[in-house]
């Protein structure tokens, strides 16, 4: 039987924990390891000195990791040139890992309820404020009650619009929330992207999208993957935010929902928006008046 090449310690560092293994398992000498190993023993024996960049970039990372435990080496490395470290990201992605960093990720089953494909001609938004998706979201405070989320996102920017917290949220309350986004961004949304929820096929919501002149894209019933942006939010939050925080209070949860949907606008790469930040696209298709994103979530 033919058997594969034997592969190559390349590394200096890497041949040096073989010798110190071949020593301790084999009780043979240094001289004898390092032969059979093809180490130098002046490499052997010297001390890896690290340079200091190196263990700034390390403690960086360290520190990022323990900071935002659901990012990964990617949003390190775009996150990092953005602090002044001039390195690839191979390097942060090598760091990373011998740093023992890593996401770690539950198993999760999948009902195939239906095919992920949607139609060609699928309403896409083109520039900002020209599709607002919307959905709700449900956790709990420590002491069993109910904490509703209203999250609204910008499909073209990904900016997270609100991350509005309340016992429960009417379809009056999605109005008014709505109404205030309004001000703030300046003219209402060309559509709404929702499922067929009852607050989102009231007559409440119905009247605002008709005075406002907004159009409404229902998703068909049971098909979530037709509203992937804010289902991406909703994912995002849930992992970032709901499974780390025990929410004492509901003003507690109210003030830690804005704190992330501010600190992810200002701070998260994404990867769909050539790893810039939701705040930092919005403003170069500002500045510029067009731009390039990708129609994946």
């Amino acid at each position: 039987a033919r058997r594969g090449g034997q592969g190559k310690i390349l590394s200096p560092a890497r041949r040096r924990e073989a010798v110190d293994h071949l020593i301790d398992c084999l009780a043979i000498s240094e001289r004898r390891a390092c032969r059979y190993l093809g180490q130098n023993r002046s490499t052997q024996r010297r001390t890896p000195v690290m340079a200091d960049a190196e263990k700034e970039l390390r403690a960086w990372l360290v520190a990022f990791a323990e900071k935002r435990p659901r990012y990964g080496y990617k949003r390190a490395h775009a996150i990092a040139k953005k602090q002044g470290f001039k390195v690839n990201r191979k390097k942060v992605q090598r760091l990373w890992r011998e740093e023992g960093l890593k996401v770690t990720y539950k198993a999760k089953k999948r009902s195939r309820t239906g095919s992920s494909a949607t139609d060609s001609k699928r309403l896409e938004a083109k520039y900002p404020n020209h599709v607002w998706a919307i959905d709700y979201q449900d956790d709990q405070t420590s002491d069993g009650k109910r904490v509703r989320f209203l999250n609204v996102v910008d499909e073209f920017t990904r900016e997270v619009l609100a991350t509005h917290v309340a016992r429960s949220i009417t379809a009056d309350m999605t109005v008014q929330v709505l109404e205030e986004l309004v001000e703030i961004r300046g003219k209402a949304p060309d559509f709404i992207r929702s499922d067929n929820g009852p607050e989102l096929t009231s007559h409440s919501l119905a009247d605002w999208c008709r005075f406002s002149g907004t159009g409404v894209a229902f998703i068909e019933p049971g098909a979530p993957w037709q509203n992937a942006y804010v289902e991406s939010l909703n994912g995002r939050l849930r992992d970032e935010l709901l499974n780390q925080e025990l929410f004492h209070t509901l003003l507690e949860a109210q003030v830690l929902a804005v704190d992330w949907r501010v600190d992810r606008n200002q701070h998260h790469p994404h990867s769909a928006l050539q790893m810039l930040s939701p705040d930092e696209f919005a403003a170069n298709w500002r500045r510029s008046g067009t731009t390039t994103a990708t129609s994946t979530p």
